[in-house]
């Protein structure tokens, strides 16, 4: 562990971790390794006990089913894991109690310097983005948070960095009381994760968390375009540079308007910390984005196809339309998260050959789109990619950007892209990378 933590520092204390997801497990482990009594709570009544003695936690009380009042009486510390309503633990806690995210437990115990990185949009990108620039300037780098390993396991791993880049969301923002990263980006927003969020604007205030601890040493990078809204309702202390796009980066694997914005963000970030340009522009000409963000991963018979299934949104979707030339055969569909999809009819009239539909969501499309595009309805993915290779033809992007989440079929989006990608493969009889 590093020097901040030792094995007795909570002894005596009672904390329970609400989910037992890759989050809660990390959490719990690193308060049993502080010395807590720990309860871990985890709603499905399915969930594989063998986990806690994989990661030596026998001795944490698993707790599996419906949450209660009397799970929380006699604890001192509450920690909730990403995408469980901080609200409904709230109201199921006496008061008093201190209910936190992982992402607050685990920054109470670095001391290394972070870039932190939130919005609707781009994240995980630009996170391997900063990393790959800071390793490239000789920088020892940590990547992890919303994205890899929790920030907890750093923590209980011992070892050390000279900078943490953290994906961070706005469930785990909701969470924090103390954390305040040395540089805070906002990359983008709209209107998402409704489902969990009471409201855009708790959804917005969330995200505008990452900033409100910053001192005047730090910077906040934020979005040219929600200047006013910021400056109208928020006390920034830190240094503020405002981005937009400017066209002036080259990085052959990241296309697009959308992309320009997310790298200028990412070398004011980078900057701050005293990397040259030269070595930002050396980094992405040899930058490889994560699998599943417009992933063009084959090219067949003039045919190019396009994994775009990290694109659970309706701006997401738009970007990756905007990306690629016409024509465009869009694989679109899921579990709608939000969004007014009729602001895409016009463009997909413009750009798209044809709209393969699959899985839920089949008339909010349907509503939005019948006047100006072609549209196909499919049960799932798999007939929706058949029908697509069959019918495209030279010159065609085939494109999978389904602007919701993957819940309705699949277990997460890199299932589904992967799916995509299997079903195109065996389609056309191409062996795939």
């Amino acid at each position: 562990m590093q020097e901040m933590v030792h094995k007795d520092q909570l002894k005596g204390h009672k904390a329970v971790v609400v989910g037992a997801g890759r989050s809660g497990l990390s959490a719990a482990a690193l308060l049993a390794g502080l010395g807590a009594g720990v309860r871990l709570l985890e709603k499905r009544t399915d969930f594989d006990a063998s986990l806690l003695e994989s990661r030596g936690l026998s001795e944490v009380q698993l707790v599996l089913g419906e949450h209660r009042q009397e799970h929380f009486k006699d604890v001192d510390l509450v920690v909730v894991s990403p995408g469980i309503s901080l609200s409904m633990v709230k109201d199921l806690c006496p008061g008093g109690r201190t209910v936190i995210s992982e992402l607050e437990l685990a920054s109470w115990f670095i001391s290394e310097p972070v870039i932190a990185v939130t919005g609707t949009n781009g994240k995980t990108t630009t996170c391997m983005l900063i990393q790959k620039v800071l390793e490239k300037a000789g920088r020892r780098v940590f990547t992890g948070g919303n994205i890899g390993t929790p920030l907890s396991d750093h923590v209980l791993s011992g070892a050390r960095a000279d900078m943490l880049v953290l994906e961070v969301s706005s469930f785990q923002l909701q969470g924090c009381s103390g954390f305040a990263p040395h540089v805070g980006v906002l990359l983008n927003f709209s209107a998402n994760h409704l489902d969990h969020h009471k409201s855009e604007d708790e959804y917005f205030q969330a995200k505008m968390q990452l900033f409100a601890r910053q001192s005047s040493m730090d910077l906040a990078v934020l979005p040219l375009e929600l200047r006013g809204k910021i400056e109208g309702d928020f006390r920034i202390k830190s240094n503020i540079p405002y981005f937009a796009p400017t066209g002036r980066f080259d990085c052959p694997a990241l296309p697009g308007t959308h992309n320009q914005a997310n790298m200028e963000a990412a070398m004011l970030a980078c900057g701050f910390l005293d990397v040259s340009r030269k070595t930002f522009d050396q980094t992405l000409l040899e930058f490889v984005p994560p699998p599943h963000r417009q992933e063009v991963f084959l090219q067949d018979k003039g045919v190019t196809y396009i994994n775009d299934s990290k694109a659970t949104t309706l701006e997401a979707l738009a970007a990756a339309i905007q990306a690629f030339d016409a024509p465009i055969r869009l694989l679109a569909g899921g579990k709608y998260k939000g969004g007014d999809f009729s602001l895409l009819a016009r463009t997909l009239q413009e750009k798209a050959a044809k709209v393969y539909l699959f899985g839920h969501s089949r008339e909010i499309f349907e509503n939005a789109w019948k006047d100006s595009v072609k549209l196909e309805y499919f049960p799932d993915l798999e007939q929706a990619a058949a029908r697509a290779v069959q019918e495209a033809d030279f010159g065609d992007n085939v494109l999978l950007s389904p602007g919701t989440s993957s819940f309705d079929l699949f277990n997460n989006y890199q299932e589904r892209g992967e799916a995509f990608k299997e079903k195109v493969k065996q389609e056309t009889g191409m062996k795939i990378q």
